[in-house]
C-alpha cells in the first residue's frame, strides 16, 4: 500500500534513516510521496534480492525507508474507532504494534513484484485542507493494463508530514479495516482483536522465506481483502 519499498544502498538507508526526518520536516506533502516512492521503485527494480522475492530483504528495507513517515497509532485509533477510546493504554499499545505489523506484512509483498511499472504523480489538488489531512494521489503506470491508483492522506505533524491513510484502488485502508475490527471487537472484546492479528501476523512471518509470486495489481489490489477474510475465518476457527 501498502506502502512499502525502500532505499538503493541497504547500510546507507540504515544510517540515513533517523537523519532523514529532519530534512522532511520542510518538505511539502507531495514532495515528500514523490521522493520515498521513487527512491523505493528503483531501489526495488535494482536489487536482486528484491526481485527474487527476499522478503525479509524487503521487511527489513520497508522498516529503513518507508516506517519512519507512517504515523501507525493514529492510523490504528481511526481504524479501531470508539473502541479505541475504551481501550486500556496497554491494549492501545499493542494493538498498535500488531495492525503495524500486519500492514508491512501485506503490502511489502508488492514490492518483489515491482519489474517495469513507472510512477506518475498527478499535481496537488489546491484548497485542500492540512488541518484534516492532504491527499496526494499517485498511479503505477504498467506496461499492460490499467494503471493502478495509489493514494495518500498526511497530517503535518511537528517533524513534518506523516502518512496515516492510503487508497489503494479506491478503497481506503482504515475504512476497510474499521468494520472488521468491530466486528472482532463484538466477539472477543479488544483481547481478542489483538490476539487475531498477533495470530495472523505469526503466520506471515513464518512464510516469509516463500517468494512472491502475484503479480503487483493483485498483490496491492487483492491483499487488504484476503486480509480481512483471513481475519475473520482466524477468529471463527478460534471460537
Amino acid at each position: 500500500m501498502d506502502m512499502i519499498k525502500i532505499a538503493f544502498t541497504f547500510a546507507a538507508a540504515l544510517g540515513f534513516a533517523g537523519c532523514m526526518g529532519t530534512a522532511a520536516a520542510g518538505e511539502a506533502p507531495d514532495v515528500l510521496v514523490k521522493r520515498i516512492s521513487t527512491e523505493v521503485m528503483d531501489a526495488a527494480k535494482a536489487d536482486k534480492e528484491i526481485q527474487s522475492g527476499n522478503q525479509k530483504r524487503v521487511l527489513d528495507l520497508v522498516d529503513a525507508k518507508i516506517l519512519p513517515y507512517v504515523d501507525f497509532q493514529r492510523m490504528t485509533s481511526l481504524a479501531a474507532g470508539r473502541f479505541w477510546r475504551e481501550a486500556t493504554p496497554n491494549q492501545q499499545k499493542q494493538l498498535t504494534a500488531e495492525f503495524r505489523s500486519l500492514l508491512v506484512f501485506t503490502y511489502s509483498g508488492a514490492i518483489s513484484s515491482i519489474k517495469n511499472q513507472n510512477l506518475e504523480f498527478p499535481p496537488l489538488r489546491a484548497n485542500q485542507d492540512a488541518a484534516g489531512g492532504v491527499e496526494v494521489q499517485t498511479r503505477v503506470v504498467q506496461a499492460r493494463g490499467e494503471a493502478i491508483q495509489l493514494n495518500y492522506r498526511l497530517e503535518k505533524q511537528a517533524s513534518g508530514w506523516k502518512i496515516f491513510d492510503m487508497n489503494i484502488m479506491g478503497a481506503w485502508l482504515i475504512e476497510t479495516y474499521k468494520g472488521n475490527f468491530s466486528a472482532e471487537i463484538g466477539k472477543g472484546g479488544m483481547d481478542g482483536l489483538i490476539k487475531t492479528l498477533a495470530e495472523k501476523n505469526k503466520k506471515l512471518s513464518d512464510g516469509l522465506s516463500k517468494p512472491a509470486k502475484l503479480t503487483l495489481r493483485r498483490r496491492i489490489g487483492v491483499q487488504i481483502v484476503e486480509t480481512d477474510e483471513r481475519i475473520a475465518h482466524g477468529s471463527a476457527s478460534a471460537g
